[in-house]
């Protein structure tokens, strides 16, 4: 019996679209947190930028995050040198991974 669980009960499946968003949302979730990681690391001269593997890292994660991050620094320009966009972004992704699951299982239960 399809969507049937422990000891019978029914319970609604995921729509596959809805979770392979919920999953891309979730690997960019990681990718903002290394970013962060990465430039409090380079700020604080932990790691070594001219070292071509960490220059390529570095590389990488300015290009999968800094767009985003541009367009909410639009909206939300850095306060006192503190950058608030990786918050905000967590939020969207925490706000648009809910409107899924919500939207996914609407009216299947």
């Amino acid at each position: 019996m399809p969507g049937a669980g422990l000891a019978g009960y029914k319970f609604p499946m995921l729509n596959p679209i809805a979770a392979l968003l919920i999953e891309i949302l979730e690997i960019y979730k990681w990718v903002v947190i290394a970013a962060v990681i990465v430039s409090w690391l380079t700020a604080f001269n932990v790691i070594n930028v001219h070292n071509n593997f960490v220059r390529t890292l570095l590389r990488i994660l300015f290009a999968l995050t800094e767009p985003v991050f541009r367009q909410v620094r639009k909206v939300i320009p850095p306060i006192s040198g503190l950058d608030f966009s990786p918050i905000v972004v967590f939020v969207g992704i925490w706000f648009l991974q809910y409107c899924i699951t919500w939207a996914s299982f609407r009216g299947t239960l």
